[in-house]
């Protein structure tokens, strides 16, 4: 039984899974989406939506001054430290913190969606694409 056994192990030990879900994560925040299986995409999303929260939470430093300046720092170096342990390329984390995090900012989780896109040619794997949602209008 695999009740409260949450996640897919894919045929991997965790390492090799770790890393895969880094290296995508990396695509999709560089690229804005990116196209694989239905089942990575949909377990891509809990990595994805978690840092993207990481993003919005490194406070902006402008317009302070003393202690709450050193304050916001501190937080910010600690949010870019944490996005660095999953991201695999200083460029994804810069992407991170000035375009998709500010982007994102007003919407409150669900931060990626998975279409599906029929099946792959090779071995009729269900194929989907994972996008970055834009913000909300209005």
């Amino acid at each position: 039984m695999r009740h409260r056994n949450s996640g897919r192990r894919f045929d991997m030990d965790s390492t090799q899974r770790k890393a895969m879900f880094r290296n995508l994560v990396t695509s999709l925040v560089l690229h804005g989406s990116i196209r694989t299986t239905e089942e990575r995409a949909k377990e891509l999303r809990k990595v994805a939506d978690r840092l993207v929260t990481i993003g919005k939470s490194a406070p902006s430093i402008e317009g302070l001054e003393g202690e709450a300046l050193a304050k916001a720092k501190a937080l910010r170096v600690n949010a870019i430290r944490r996005a660095r342990q999953v991201l695999m390329d200083g460029e994804a984390v810069n992407v991170l913190f000035r375009e998709v995090a500010p982007r994102l900012q007003t919407r409150a989780g669900g931060y990626t969606r998975v279409i599906k896109a029929g099946l792959r040619p090779g071995d009729s794997a269900r194929m989907a694409v994972i996008q970055l949602v834009e913000a909300v209008e209005g």
